[in-house]
């Protein structure tokens, strides 16, 4: 009997025990994390009201705010948090006395403090963002209603701090010691796949079996990985003491994989650039060693899944960089040979795409040692400083900041013109709310999901204080009641489309509803706090949406002209430190424009391609930068002798057309590079340097001819500054 066509082509049934593990994996981490979350609320109020704290809804508050997926998370987001709510305090017990007589200038003194601490929040991110959030908005929560009784505002700081560290506590414990989740089990996982992700990249792209739609996907997701895996390192220091140990090597090996991964991409370009512009002999002459690479990543055939397999790696690539210096020379010999013979061969390519070859191969290596030292608890290679600092742009930091101050006074002379009660409550929030949602990538609408959340905590707020609590009785009645809206709460900010919903839920669930030891029944300021609480947030929201938005055009194109401007820098900035600077603020930058671009593919492809220009020329004029650097031998060093002009002259065209991208300056840039590479050339023909010196002086040219041919590319984005063909386009010889 036959089976129906509908039937044979249904994929076949995942089996019960498959199902039941892929859900643990997924939705049974996230419930895992839900019901933590209400563990360490309710042991919080628990103690908060055994200890008689003025306010325990503040420190429950606290654990909604600090809670996260993975201890280490949440260490982190509690250091900073301590840290921004001590400097809030001090802030506001000293704007409190000299201001509280003058409501005028003391709300305006507290809109500078909280811009300000709204563009740190903005310039910095990750957890260190969060600092400046809570020293801002613990001014604000503290300073306006103890400015209305300056007599009680030091006892309100200590309450305030001790209720805050109570949260912190309580979220940490829980969630270090009821089913954890470290980032850095994370870190090693992400270590692993990355090794062998880049290994599988590095030979199908040697092999040509990536087109470049593909490339350009996994380059944009090694961007994407690079930026999260120094986040995950940052907090996973706080788990344990091995993690700490090891965060210098892991800095080292994150700053090493971007520099291998620019340097094969330089590679893999330079190399589709000679074949399409037919130069097969020097093709023919590197590929044998392109094959040689990739079975050195591999261990008996299989691929590297551990720093072990990487130490055997490691040896194996050694040994082959020691070997080809020696086998180039010897291919680069029987070339010269052959120039006669083949016109159309030009020696300056062969030797710049066999360095490019050399110094992929180095930065392998390097990568490959730094992850095999991680096999041990300590190691050489920790003591190596390499930093990755996050930086929003100055001015968008300098806008949300403007934004957050504007917002506060406006609603703070509505509240001085209005007399409301709830005033004070409005304005606190809107810089709470200002400050969170400046981080996001979409702060419009993260303001205005947190209204949501907010209008559905004060329905289940008003059905919790007015209708449960007057029938409870004992605390354990108390968390039973509570336990349902809290979970709700929990799971909407497990979903990706309502965080905002989510976290505004929860937050002011318990700033509205949460319970303290002397419970006040007073509908009318319940009511009150809640229209206050939801009128910030729409008016947040409608401030991010109207003054400067921060998904304008104008934040894109400012974010792109400092990834060009990287060039700028990697041409005249003080070259120690530059190359892992360049790779680090690179990566970074096109991290922010395609959080700004999340629904834009075409823009965000539009940025991997000036990325992936700024890399290969930022890149070469950087080692270019070292080569000159390097002490020389004789007059023809001397900064006065013309290819040294020539170079200088170069490097300042280069950095004007990435300034400021035209045509005039494509034409400047591309002549001068061809007058400094016929003064090298010139300088070799005519002498005879020592072979170090000489060495050098090739080398130097090699990296003068590839930033000709990246500027040549036609696939670049600066490919409609380049005017009509130019003959001798593929080669500068």
């Amino acid at each position: 009997m036959s089976t129906p066509a509908s039937l044979a082509d249904r994929p076949p049934r995942e089996s019960l025990p498959s199902a039941l593990a892929n859900w643990a994996q997924t939705e049974g981490l996230a419930w895992i994390y839900i019901f933590k979350a209400v563990l360490a609320a309710l042991l919080t109020l628990w103690i908060a009201m055994r200890l008689d704290m003025p306010q325990p809804r503040t420190a429950m508050t606290t654990v909604f705010v600090v809670m996260q997926p993975q201890s280490g998370m949440v260490l982190a987001k509690s250091f900073y948090r301590f840290c921004g709510t001590m400097v809030g305090l001090v802030v506001m017990l000293v704007l409190i006395s000299l201001f509280s007589q003058q409501p005028v200038l003391f709300i305006a003194a507290t809109a500078l403090w909280v811009g300000i601490c709204t563009a740190g929040a903005a310039r910095n991110r990750n957890f260190r963002s969060y600092g400046f959030v809570l020293a801002g908005y613990t001014a604000a929560l503290i300073g306006i209603p103890a400015a209305q009784h300056p007599d009680g505002a030091f006892l309100s700081a200590l309450t305030r701090v001790s209720e805050v560290s109570l949260g912190i506590v309580c979220a940490g414990a829980v969630s270090a010691l009821v089913f954890p989740q470290h980032a850095g089990e994370q870190i090693k996982t992400t270590v692993r796949r990355r090794f062998s992700g880049f290994v599988d990249y590095v030979c199908r792209a040697l092999s040509g079996q990536m087109d470049r739609p593909q490339i350009e996907a996994t380059n944009a997701a090694f961007v994407a990985d690079i930026v999260g895996f120094e986040a995950a390192r940052s907090v996973a220091v706080f788990e344990n003491p091995e993690t700490r140990l090891k965060s210098g090597r892991l800095a080292r090996l994150n700053s090493e994989f971007m520099s291998a991964s620019t340097r094969f991409h330089a590679l893999h370009q330079l190399m589709n650039r000679l074949r399409a512009n037919g130069s097969m002999t020097t093709v023919a002459a590197l590929e044998p060693y392109f094959r040689e690479v990739a079975p050195l990543l591999n261990k008996s055939g299989e691929p590297v899944l551990n720093a072990a397999d990487a130490a055997h790696a490691a040896a194996q690539l050694a040994a082959f960089k020691a070997a080809l210096p020696k086998r180039i020379r010897a291919t680069r010999i029987e070339l010269e040979a052959r120039r006669d013979t083949d016109p159309a061969f030009a020696l300056l390519e062969f030797d710049t795409a066999a360095e490019l070859l050399y110094r992929f191969v180095d930065d392998l290596l390097a990568y490959a040692e730094t992850y095999a030292s991680l096999a041990v608890p300590t190691h050489e290679r920790e003591h190596w400083i390499a930093r990755y600092v996050p930086r929003t742009n100055l001015v968008a930091a300098s806008v949300s900041g403007l934004r957050a101050m504007i917002v506060m006074l406006v609603l703070g002379a509505f509240w001085i013109e209005t007399a409301w009660p709830s005033g004070g409550t409005m304005v606190l929030n809107a810089a709470a709310v200002c400050a969170l949602a400046s981080s996001a990538p979409r702060p419009t609408l993260m303001a205005f999901q947190m209204a949501g959340g907010t209008l559905l905590a004060t329905v289940a707020g008003m059905i919790v204080v007015f209708g449960l609590y007057p029938r409870m009785d004992g605390f354990l009645l108390l968390s039973a009641a509570l336990i349902p809206f809290l979970l709700l709460g929990m799971f909407l900010s497990t979903r990706r489309s309502l965080v905002g919903v989510g976290v505004g839920y929860c937050i002011f669930f318990c700033f509205l509803a949460g319970p303290d030891n002397l419970t006040h029944y007073d509908p009318t300021g319940f009511i009150n706090d809640a229209i206050a609480l939801v009128l910030s947030m729409l008016f947040s929201s409608l401030a991010f949406a109207v003054l400067l938005p921060t998904d304008a055009p104008w934040l894109r194109r400012l974010l792109m002209r400092d990834l060009r401007r990287e060039v700028v820098l990697g041409c005249r900035a003080r070259v120690t430190g530059l190359a892992t600077r360049f790779e680090s603020r690179t990566r970074d930058l096109l991290s922010q424009i395609n959080a700004l671009a999340a629904d834009r593919p075409d823009l965000q492809r539009d940025a991997l391609q000036w990325l992936f220009a700024v890399l290969e020329v930022g890149h070469a004029v950087i080692d270019l930068r070292h080569e000159l650097a390097a002490p020389g031998v004789g007059a023809r060093e001397m900064s006065g002798t013309p290819w040294r002009r020539s170079i200088a002259t170069t490097l300042d065209a280069v950095a004007r057309l990435f300034d400021r991208p035209n045509t005039a300056r494509f034409d400047a840039a591309l002549t001068s590079t061809a007058q400094a590479i016929a003064d090298l050339q010139t300088l070799l023909d005519a002498e005879r340097p020592p072979r170090e010196e000489r060495h050098r002086l090739q080398r130097i040219l090699s990296k003068l001819h590839f930033i000709r041919t990246a500027l040549l590319d036609p696939q670049s984005p600066l490919g409609p500054y380049s005017g009509a063909q130019r003959p001798g386009a593929p080669h500068a010889s």
